[in-house]
């Protein structure tokens, strides 16, 4: 088991409600950073009197925000769609049947048949097809099931770890949020990443399950 620690950089506070952790953002540095950086951007352009080129790239910036969101509200609302009627069809049930016997080698601590194992497969499903904004509350899902077979409530267990790891290196057959962005910006050929999105995210989790495997060898040797 790895012990929660607070990170002044990342976050304050972290509390314990009802067994589960609560975590307070109460000063989240990114906040600061940002911040920084736009105030730096206006101020520069007044020095150098470029106030009407910093208006103009901070309306237009805007505006390209919003049509992004739309574009991308599109894609994610579609294999949302598609991830539901997998769930409500029982697809979902039938893969993690097939799966279990896979997952157990990462989750020995989970008992068969436990509702964690559903909500990581949807989880690392939806990760597989690059959707990362619908794979963030399948992941809380998933992260709140297994606090509850948590014996330690303000302990990390190696299966609430490797799952962190499996879900934030997660493995994308289709990077479907970045392709959607490449042609959203213009890009003649927005599926080429795809080769180099397969090394990388696969790179990243064999070496994160290595850590966490090593890692845990360690602690719970003490």
């Amino acid at each position: 088991m790895i012990r929660l620690k607070r990170s002044d950089t990342i976050i304050e506070k972290v509390g314990i409600h009802n067994g589960i952790p609560v975590i307070r953002r109460d000063g989240f540095m990114l906040n600061y950073i940002w911040l920084f950086m736009l105030l730096a951007g206006f101020i520069i352009g007044i020095m150098n009197g470029r106030v009407e080129e910093v208006t103009r790239a901070l309306l237009e910036s805007a505006g390209a925000a919003v049509e992004l969101g739309i574009g991308l509200l599109g894609v994610i609302c579609l294999w949302t769609g598609i991830m539901n009627i997998a769930e409500k069809s029982g697809i979902i049930r039938f893969i993690t049947r097939l799966a279990e016997p896979v997952l157990r080698a990462f989750f020995p601590e989970i008992p068969r048949k436990h509702p964690a194992i559903g909500a990581m497969v949807m989880n690392l499903s939806a990760n597989f097809l690059g959707l990362g904004n619908a794979a963030t509350p399948l992941g809380l899902k998933a992260m709140k099931e297994l606090q509850m077979i948590n014996p330690k409530k303000d302990t990390a267990t190696d299966s609430m770890s490797m799952f962190l790891v499996l879900n934030t290196a997660a493995v994308q057959l289709v990077p479907t949020t970045v392709i959607a962005i490449r042609t959203f910006a213009g890009s003649k050929n927005p599926a080429e990443i795809i080769g180099a999105v397969w090394v990388a995210s696969i790179s990243a989790a064999v070496t994160g399950v290595l850590a966490v495997k090593l890692l845990s060898t360690i602690y719970n040797g003490r």
